[in-house]
């Protein structure tokens, strides 16, 4: 990229070069633009119309390129140092990306939705908040497309708490006599990533049996959002429970379950018998 071109970008409706078209000029006579940093001359912008189509001069154009894109997420990938979270200690931590962990209908009774998979990661490793945004995103969008979006609860698992930081370096002019290397390499916060291990499940989906196979595609478009390995793994539980579905069956004919939100809470022979109906009340196991 031409040093015109690009400073275009940086200053709209200037008059480009012949060879680049751009905006027509806007100054009637010669404009001249100082450019300072933290009190240090970086620079002088000449503008001046004229017939013929003027080209911007500029004394120093580096100071354009100090102005870059974050740091991508490989960088970090790696799981080294102990877990750094937001505290009054790590101040000024930008907010992650993913705001919202539960789409869908996750106000729906635990008997509704039945199946349940789960997309569990095969790597230990940092995955970034714009990663899980991604693939929640994309997991949604197609259930909502092909199951409907009152038909599946679609859960992220995994909370971006860990703080990544960088050591910016200047790259304008005179750039060195104002950083000091890796002296005080220190960091500032650029963003945030959950750590993972190996199995720990990333995405949940619970849905109807009839969108079992909407719901296992959904993940797999959601893995090619996350980096290193994952799995699709379909749970034999109900749901969101901890219970398999044979058992589920059995203690709610037994009446021993008790719907709690998307998850239930199982009857035992612990705890007060005052809000227990008749016949609720279970005796302990006999031990030989």
């Amino acid at each position: 990229m031409n040093r015109y071109r690009y400073a275009a970008t940086k200053i709209p409706h200037i008059y480009m070069p012949q060879r680049v078209r751009g905006a027509p000029c806007l100054w009637t006579k010669s404009t001249r633009i100082t450019i300072y940093n933290n009190g240090l001359r970086l620079g002088v912008l000449v503008f001046t119309s004229q017939p013929s189509p003027p080209s911007p001069s500029l004394c120093n154009h580096s100071i354009f390129h100090s102005a870059m894109g974050r740091r991508p997420a490989r960088c970090y990938r790696q799981i080294k140092n102990k877990p750094y979270p937001k505290s009054r200690y790590c101040r000024g931590v930008p907010d992650p990306k993913i705001r919202i962990y539960d789409v869908g209908m996750k106000k729906k009774g635990v008997d509704e939705f039945p199946f349940c998979v789960h997309l569990a990661s095969w790597e230990k490793e940092n995955v970034s908040s714009e990663a899980l945004e991604a693939a929640r995103i994309a997991c949604n969008k197609y259930m909502t497309k092909f199951a409907g979006k009152d038909a599946f609860h679609l859960r992220v698992r995994v909370h971006p708490f860990h703080v990544l930081r960088i050591n910016k370096m200047l790259s304008c002019a005179g750039a060195d006599r104002l950083q000091t290397g890796m002296r005080g390499a220190f960091g500032k916060p650029q963003g945030t990533c959950a750590r993972v291990a190996i199995g720990q499940v990333l995405l949940s989906v619970r849905c109807k049996d009839n969108n079992a196979q909407h719901a296992e595609e959904a993940l797999r478009r959601a893995k090619f959002k996350f980096p290193g390995r994952q799995k699709i793994i379909v749970s034999g539980k109900w749901g969101f429970t901890k219970f398999a579905r044979a058992e589920y069956l059995k203690y709610k004919n037994e009446g021993r379950i008790i719907p709690d939100g998307v998850n239930a809470k199982l009857l035992n022979w612990r705890g007060s018998l005052e809000g227990r109906k008749p016949g609720k009340a279970l005796a302990p196991p006999t031990t030989a």
